[in-house]
């Protein structure tokens, strides 16, 4: 099972440190039956494609929550064993899933990047626009229409993709 963590630049530089991502426990997106029902689509491209976006909106959480992070987003797709993430088993009875836990995965244990498929990060000319949705975010939660159209802008920006190899080039 692939499984998109979201992580930020310090914490892929961190994580190519360890050689691993954790301890766990860790939150991760991946392809799980309330995102299939949720994206009506049995392509499994495009469901792979709406989990790492749920992920990217992770990541944009991180930043947010850390001034000092270097406005791009980041996600790790990583190959983990099939029943190593665990999806929430028992949503909420009176309201299912929360639109937020969407293809949401809890994994027990850290994750060896040995085992790590690809990096996908913002570009550089999306940090603009990254840092303008990060500080949007609350607001946007709250209901505010415009931050949540700036937080909409963050994700007109695709992720770029990168090999594993190429990790000490985006953190250095």
């Amino acid at each position: 099972m692939r499984v998109y963590v979201p992580l930020t630049l310090s914490g892929l530089a961190a994580a190519h440190g360890a050689g691993e991502v954790g301890p766990g426990p860790l939150t991760a997106y991946a392809v799980t039956p309330g995102l299939r029902e949720w994206y009506v689509s049995d392509d499994i491209e495009e469901l792979e494609y709406a989990a790492l976006n749920r992920a990217a909106a992770a990541s944009l959480r991180m930043i947010a929550g850390n001034p000092d992070e270097v406005r791009r987003r980041v996600v790790l797709a990583v190959d983990v064993p099939d029943g190593s993430a665990a999806a929430d088993p028992d949503p909420d009875p009176d309201h299912g899933l929360s639109a937020a836990s969407l293809g949401e995965v809890r994994i027990a244990a850290a994750l060896p990047l040995a085992k790590a498929a690809a990096v996908h990060v913002d570009a550089e000319d999306a940090e603009k626009d990254v840092a303008a949705a990060a500080a949007a975010l609350g607001a946007a939660d709250l209901g505010d229409d415009d931050a949540q159209f700036t937080v909409d802008g963050a994700e007109d920006h695709e992720l770029l993709w990168f090999g594993v190899q190429e990790i000490p080039q985006l953190i250095g």
